[in-house]
């Protein structure tokens, strides 16, 4: 969310706030929150961990879902059409009628597509446009976009797995994820964790293995878990709300699967993936194994030979490979424990 954009907009008295009353701020990502705004009205709105984590950890009020009400809202408009209408469908609902929901994005996210969306739907009294992107205002009413605010339940089956608005693989199954499915071996380890787990389908694979006693799924999307707990009902799973980066399990776990991010926006950062790695080697026991899936040209291998002392690399069907590490290391880097609070903030520098 451009800052200076809605600054701009409220000093120029284009739009204006409520003077008293709380805003929430819905977002996928770390809010810059207008300077004309008291940190103590906002609650933030998000799907990700990291982002409710870090508005915690500096005092902001935050949670993946809240209904208000609000005296008024900001909606930041996000590269999925889908995640966005759920915002603004949320938004609608949980401010109070008649008071202002701001939206705001960048025309590379589809701000101008929305802006049309919305005038089919509600009267847009004016936007504002500065910083390569575009700040308009309508009036609440809850009735305007129920159907939006409703898209999450809506949301069609793929493959007969719900999935998720805004999350990853929100089609079907990642052919990555499958790739790894079909490559483990015969018989699994009883406790094994699925870091990144996203709507669960290759902890539900796992889970198919009668050998399996116990499967932590963590994953940072707030919706793709919750299709996740709609994707499996088995007493052997649970499910964590959480940054596989920095999650620590009660035990170290026999065994780890994976099919980490490698996008920041719409940038490729192998460093994301990287962290999935670190974190891999400092949850599982000594004699852990971990196995992870990755598109070929991604550069894990110098990492994974850092972490673990046996590290082997297979090529997979349609551009992947599949990586096995075995007997990962105790070095600083994966022992250091740090609180949440610390751990999060680091994301963010």
């Amino acid at each position: 969310m451009s800052a200076n954009r809605l600054t701009l907009a409220l000093e120029l008295g284009a739009v204006a706030l409520p003077d008293s009353g709380p805003v929430a701020v819905f977002t996928d990502s770390v809010p810059d929150l207008p300077d004309l705004l008291s940190l103590d009205r906002v609650q933030v709105v998000s799907p990700l961990w990291p982002t409710v984590a870090l508005m915690r950890a500096r005092g902001i009020a935050a949670s993946a879902v809240d209904r208000g009400p609000h005296s008024a809202a900001i909606v930041r408009a996000t590269r999925s059409r889908a995640a966005t209408r759920l915002a603004l469908g949320q938004a609608m609902t949980a401010t109070l009628p008649g008071g202002p929901v701001l939206i705001d994005g960048q025309k590379t996210d589809g701000i101008d597509a929305l802006l049309r969306e919305v005038r089919a739907r509600v009267p847009v009294p004016d936007s504002f446009v500065k910083h390569h992107g575009r700040l308009f205002w309508i009036a609440a009413d809850p009735h305007a976009f129920e159907d939006w605010a409703r898209i999450a339940e809506d949301w069609p089956q793929a493959g007969g797995f719900h999935t998720a608005p805004g999350g990853f693989s929100a089609g079907g199954p990642d052919p990555a994820s499958v790739a790894l499915a079909d490559a483990l071996p015969e018989r699994l380890p009883k406790r094994i964790a699925d870091l990144g787990a996203g709507w669960g389908y290759l902890a539900a694979r796992v889970l198919s293995r009668p050998e399996v006693a116990h499967v932590d799924l963590v994953e940072a999307h707030h919706g793709a878990l919750a299709a996740a707990r709609c994707n499996i009902s088995d007493t052997r799973a649970q499910f964590h709300w959480a940054d596989a980066t920095t999650w620590v399990p009660d035990t170290p776990v026999d065994a780890i699967v994976m099919n980490p991010p490698f996008h920041s926006g719409r940038a490729a950062d192998p460093s994301l993936g990287q962290a999935f790695l670190t974190s891999a080697a400092r949850i599982l026991d000594r004699s852990g194994v971990l196995w992870v899936v990755a598109n070929r040209q991604l550069p894990y291998e110098a990492t994974i030979a850092e972490l673990f002392a046996r590290v082997e690399t297979h090529a997979a069907p349609a551009g992947f490979k599949i990586i096995i590490a075995r007997q990962p290391r105790r070095t600083s880097q994966t022992t250091a424990v740090r609180t949440d609070k610390e751990s999060v903030r680091d994301l963010f520098r």
